[in-house]
């Protein structure tokens, strides 16, 4: 969703309207403003309170579904603008339902260098992936996917650096590599020097046709975690060693003569595949430590279809696989979330865009993230833009 205002002062000058110049360049410095409104009815077969993923380490992050019934959901409010003619600066404030606030991001950017080179510095989404970098307001369903929640906690962000580099190509290339603090899942906190993170990603994608086109990546996650916590069973965990996440994402895009205003379908799914080893300590109140390996996966297909300038209809479907987990000489009947399972979810959506600020989406699906338990859940989203927005990402 994207707007574009222009603001001026109209004078009365003896019989003529003049534009008040002074009034225009005073706003020309102003920042882009805009905030996101969301809200969601929920209605599910069992408590969110206890939701997990069984056969994967908790993330920590906000990954659970929506509260039952009536909640806001998360609020965003951005300022962006260009500098000057070398930088340009995004500032991104996060509000959640239970009247907390975050700096989702805040970065700068430069403008303008040469060969293609764009070097970002601060807080941001990584481009890792496909929707990883896309804020929530934009993916096709309420949530996200479960290998994003597994093996993300939801969506990875970090304080650093990141460099692009787009090929000077009639084919979109582009490649990229960040390095930042690690500190959110599933890096840790780290009370050392230098970098706990980084990230290498390429991207390449090309028209087939007028009225086909695709994009495909590779992106690889790499960190030093240093005494990550878990509570499993009510008994607080950590592990510390390293932690490498390979994702392939890729996107077929289909709209009739390249006009996807009243028709177009994509499809898009996206694998993961993660390997931790390190140590492992149980119990941290009575510490009992050990070799621990895993090799874990994960992917999600889904498909969109816009069949009307307003309707449109998406469906999705989640695997993951908790793979080979070797926790040494403690027993893994001790960690119960660790036991062997392969959690799936199936999701069916239809939403009605009176415009592109608003979106009204019904969504239902049957997750069975946990052994022996199938929550069947119903949810009935609102999203809105006021102020000013950029286009989203293709």
């Amino acid at each position: 969703m994207y707007r574009y205002a222009i603001g001026c002062t109209l004078v009365w000058l003896g019989g003529t309207l003049a534009v008040n110049a002074q009034a225009a360049s005073d706003n020309q410095f102003n920042p882009a403003l805009s905030l996101i409104l969301a809200g969601t009815y929920t209605n599910l077969s069992q408590s969110p309170d206890n939701y997990a993923i069984s056969g994967f380490i908790p993330t920590g992050g906000d990954v659970a579904p929506p509260a039952r019934g009536f909640s806001l959901a998360e609020s965003e409010l951005a300022a962006s603008t260009n500098i000057d003619p070398y930088l340009r600066g995004q500032f991104t404030l996060s509000l959640g339902a239970d009247n907390t606030a975050a700096v989702e991001e805040a970065w700068i950017q430069t403008l303008g260098l040469n060969n293609g080179l764009v070097l970002r510095a601060g807080r941001g989404f990584s481009s890792i992936g496909y929707i990883n970098d896309q804020h929530a307001h934009a993916w096709d369903f309420v949530d996200a996917p479960l290998a994003q929640k597994a093996f993300l906690g939801g969506q990875y962000s970090s304080d650093g650096v990141q460099l692009k580099w787009l090929a000077p190509t009639d084919q979109f290339i582009e490649a990229g590599a960040e390095s930042g603090n690690g500190s959110h899942f599933p890096g840790s906190s780290r009370d050392k020097n230098g970098a706990g993170g980084g990230a290498v990603f390429v991207h390449v994608g090309d028209d087939i046709n007028v009225s086909n086109n695709w994009r495909a990546g590779i992106s690889y996650l790499k960190h030093t975690v240093q005494d990550r916590e878990f509570t499993d069973n009510s008994i607080k965990n950590t592990f510390s060693g390293n932690s490498g996440l390979w994702i392939l994402d890729g996107i077929w895009k289909w709209a009739p003569d390249g006009n996807g205003y009243a028709t177009n379908f994509k499809l898009q799914g996206e694998y993961y595949r993660r390997s931790e080893t390190g140590t492992l300590v149980y119990n941290t109140t009575a510490p009992q430590s050990s070799n621990y390996n895993s090799t874990q996966s994960g992917w999600y297909l889904q498909a969109v279809y816009q069949f009307t300038p307003t309707w449109r209809v998406g469906a999705r479907y989640d695997r993951l696989h908790s793979g080979t987990t070797d926790t040494g000489s403690i027993d893994i009947n001790n960690l119960p979330i660790l036991a062997a399972y392969s959690p799936t979810r199936s999701t069916v959506m239809i939403d009605y865009n009176a415009s592109e600020f608003s979106r009204v989406r019904l969504q239902v699906a049957e997750e069975k993230s946990q052994i022996n338990q199938t929550d069947h859940e119903v949810m009935l989203q609102y999203l809105v833009s006021l102020g000013s927005h950029g286009a989203h990402k293709y």
